[in-house]
């Protein structure tokens, strides 16, 4: 059973934070986090960004970015990347993650999530539509992975 998640992009300030919020609105009972490949630690969510997650009511507030590392992985039962790229990323620094690594947009015909960072409110925008459609495939998945409707 998958009850503790991960989700991963670059920086840990745009997609990772935003899905990890989406994750955890769309089904409550999981533990989500968030960390970046190359994190801009200690930093909180790009601007625009939180900007956007308000707009449609989700807070990125006291979002703090945090690099992921081998030992952080071992923590998950499930990593949701951004990429592609990102599953062979984090399958270098933890590889008996392998067959707990997979993409944010599976349900979405294995869709890669743009990084909108530095991009338009526009770029950012269509992202979040995105991953707010990813979060509700996932949470569903997940829920019927767990025996609820």
């Amino acid at each position: 059973m998958f009850n503790k998640v991960l989700v991963v992009c670059v920086g840990n300030v745009c997609r990772s934070p935003t899905a990890e919020r989406l994750l955890k609105r769309f089904h409550p009972s999981l533990t989500v986090a968030s960390a970046g490949l190359g994190a801009l630690v200690g930093k909180g969510a790009d601007p625009a960004a939180a900007s956007v997650a308000s707009a449609h009511d989700l807070s990125l507030e006291n979002h703090c970015a945090r690099q992921i590392s081998a030992r952080l992985c071992r923590e998950y039962d499930l990593i949701l990347t951004m990429e592609k790229r990102h599953i062979a990323a984090l399958c270098d620094i933890a590889p008996e993650m392998r067959g707990k690594v997979m993409l944010f947009g599976h349900w979405d015909s294995e869709r890669e999530i743009p990084d909108p960072y530095r991009k338009s409110r526009d770029a950012f925008e269509a992202v979040y539509t995105l991953l707010e459609r990813s979060a509700r495939q996932w949470a569903q998945a997940l829920n019927a992975e767990q025996g609820k409707p």
